[in-house]
């Protein structure tokens, strides 16, 4: 149920055929990464940032998503550092006092139980990394972090929701088959686990609620969905797809973001009572 309504393809990207593929593959997908998070939330690096072309400023997509992860993190007990570029990291410093939030400079990879990325820039066939368009990117990326991880036996776990982040070369072939320019920008970075989503944010959303249900707790209760992405936007980040610094995620207005978090906590709910 979880993972059907974080497909919802709202914004019509084309995302719902890959997903469609990938769960008759997969069909446990999302539980599969919920209990790889609970097996290993000691100690989290959470990876995001999306630069979009042509001014390659970050989106609003991931931050937001990452902050929950976070603040799931410590509420079971656990500690977490967030890796960013500097434009994510300088949007979210607002809520590092509510959140106490730990940035990673140079992480040392073997430090960690788990690396979770979302909505994080994944190398290409070609070697350079793409938007959905097809427009190269260029700044900061993170793959060195995943082959790391992998190289170390460390737990990875990648959200996504187009084909072209780190985590979608674990299912390249139905990027390639259903995303536009999917030959050209599908990435071929691989984690452990891959969670799709119409929405990244809803991904980690999805992620948590599902976590939420395994340890009887509704841990998306008071997630302020419209006050983190107007603060985020507010100090820099743009929505992606409409280029513009306005308080929506991938051309999705925010009243959409708001309503998928209530319907999620509400499931939890539901599920918590059953």
């Amino acid at each position: 149920m979880i993972a059907h309504l974080i497909n919802t393809d709202v914004g019509n990207r084309g995302v719902l055929r890959v997903y469609l593929d990938y769960r008759g593959q997969n069909p446990n997908f999302l539980h599969n990464s919920a209990r790889l998070f609970l097996d290993n939330f000691g100690r989290v690096l959470i990876v995001t940032g999306f630069p979009i072309p042509p001014d390659m400023i970050p989106e609003t997509d991931g931050p937001p998503g990452a902050l929950a992860l976070y603040r799931t993190v410590t509420l079971l007990g656990g500690e977490a550092e967030i890796l960013a570029q500097k434009e994510v990291i300088n949007a979210m410093k607002p809520f590092q006092k509510a959140l106490s939030l730990k940035f990673a400079r140079e992480p040392n990879v073997s430090s960690y139980d788990l690396v979770i990325f979302i909505e994080t820039p994944g190398r290409a066939k070609d070697g350079n990394h793409y938007s959905m368009s097809g427009l190269p990117i260029v700044g900061e990326t993170f793959d060195r972090i995943a082959e790391e991880a992998q190289a170390l036996g460390i737990p990875t776990i990648g959200i996504g929701d187009g084909g072209n982040e780190i985590g979608m070369g674990k299912i390249r072939d139905l990027v390639v088959k259903h995303v536009p320019y999917g030959e050209k920008i599908a990435s071929v970075v691989e984690t452990d686990e891959l969670i799709l989503s119409a929405v990244s944010n809803w991904g980690a959303y999805g992620l948590i609620a599902e976590v939420s249900t395994e340890v009887g707790r509704n841990l998306l209760e008071d997630w302020e969905e419209a006050f983190v992405v107007r603060l985020l936007v507010e100090k820099g980040l743009i929505d992606g797809v409409s280029k513009r610094r306005e308080p929506s995620v991938d051309g999705v207005s925010l009243n959409v973001h708001v309503a998928m978090v209530e319907l999620l906590r509400g499931i939890i709910g539901y599920n918590l009572k059953s």
